[in-house]
């Protein structure tokens, strides 16, 4: 069931799938069909493009190697964080390789260099995490699908979590890039208090003194941040190191507390509030099915990154089941992608006007279960929700 992984330079990978046996469609017999995946590897935020990575390798892995009956070969490249290294990456791929169907990016910045190339050469995009306002509004495109998120969802459903813990007061961060702008977008969008403080951090910051002084300051209810991976972990080591934690609760959203980003920093994180799509404890079939066979093929548990590269690599089966096989007829693909005919892990899914995700979010809370920190799910915040930008997209 191992697929073997073949390395591509020092920080680029790529997994050579089995092909078509007897039995399957016809149009899954022959070469597999390439999949560029451009993703972080490294860095602080790179345990987050290879949770995208290993999720999608598992899903072609479960499947014999196929993606919707389509053998197919995952070509995956790391970003490391820099918007012009994906953009190179994306323009090699094209131009010498010849692929046209792609995803893998975390992150908003990195995604504005690589999806435009892949979409001005006719080829589909297919995101597993990252989701910025402005792709999802104006410059929205018809090979362009969202798997995750819109970006401001999420930080949408932490404002809605934030009324519901009554919090009147809060005090919100996020680095500068454009998902930190959608994140305080999206958070003030639904909050209804007040925001005391809005400060921007920077995207490689591992040094957050001036932010905690500003924290304690302002006495906040509450602090809303969003900082994913490392930047994350760092945060709020330094928000206990400073003593705030027993003072001024944090309501996040889940990317500010990854089950990687939980084991981190331990008992710092017991008792936060947080808002997610999905989370390891779902008790559905198809989760439970992914949760098992993740942990049981990584020894570790899923973090929101990899379930949402799942649910990618499931969407995607779809739409080349139901477009022959190939991306070749994008318009095919595209009417075949839109029907959203597989079992997403989180539940209820389907696609908004603009091609982005209508779903239901949950709050979720780090306890103690059975000795263990661990999230687990709550109650419904927000049922089959939207975003604010699909009025503006014309397709």
């Amino acid at each position: 069931m191992n697929a073997p992984i073949t390395r591509r330079g020092v920080l680029a990978a790529g997994t050579a799938l089995a092909a078509a046996s007897l039995g399957t469609p016809a149009f899954a017999q022959g070469s597999p069909l390439r999949i560029g995946v451009i993703t972080t590897l490294s860095g602080p935020g790179g345990y987050l493009g290879a949770d995208a990575r290993d999720a999608l390798l598992l899903a072609a892995e479960m499947a014999d190697g196929r993606l919707g009956g389509v053998p197919v070969r995952f070509v995956v490249e790391d970003d490391a964080l820099r918007p012009a290294l994906g953009k190179q990456i994306a323009e090699r791929l094209i131009r010498n390789e010849r692929i046209r169907l792609f995803t893998g990016v975390i992150f908003s910045n990195v995604l504005g260099a690589v999806a435009p190339d892949v979409l001005d050469g006719n080829g589909v995009y297919v995101s597993c995490n990252a989701g910025p306002s402005n792709f999802a509004g104006r410059e929205c495109h018809r090979n362009y699908f969202v798997i995750s998120w819109q970006n401001d969802n999420l930080h949408e459903s932490a404002g809605a979590l934030a009324n519901i813990m009554a919090y009147r007061r809060v005090f919100i961060l996020a680095p500068n890039y454009q998902a930190g702008r959608d994140a305080l977008a999206g958070f003030r969008r639904l909050f209804q208090g007040t925001v005391t403080n809005e400060v921007y951090t920077r995207l490689d910051q591992t040094d957050y003194a001036a932010e905690m002084a500003q924290i304690r300051a302002a006495r906040p209810d509450a602090v809303y941040h969003f900082h994913p991976g490392g930047l994350g972990i760092a945060f709020i080591r330094q928000y206990a190191q400073a003593g705030l934690l027993g003072t001024i609760p944090q309501v996040l959203p889940a990317p500010s507390m990854s089950t990687v980003t939980l084991a981190a920093v331990g008992d710092a994180a017991e008792g936060v509030n947080l808002s997610a799509h999905w989370n390891a404890d779902f008790d559905n079939q198809p989760s439970r099915r992914f949760v098992a066979a993740f942990r049981q093929r990584y020894n570790r548990v899923p973090t929101i990154y990899a379930q949402q590269a799942f649910d990618t690599a499931l969407a995607i089966g779809a739409a080349l089941r139901g477009a022959g096989g190939t991306v070749d007829n994008t318009e095919a693909f595209r009417t075949a992608m839109l029907r959203a005919d597989f079992q997403s892990t989180r539940g209820n899914f389907r696609f908004g006007p603009n091609q982005h995700p209508i779903q239901d979010w949950f709050a979720v809370k780090i306890e103690r279960v059975g000795g263990q920190l661990t999230h687990v799910t709550k109650r419904r915040i927000l049922e089959s929700h939207a975003d604010a930008h699909a009025g503006q997209c014309r397709i």
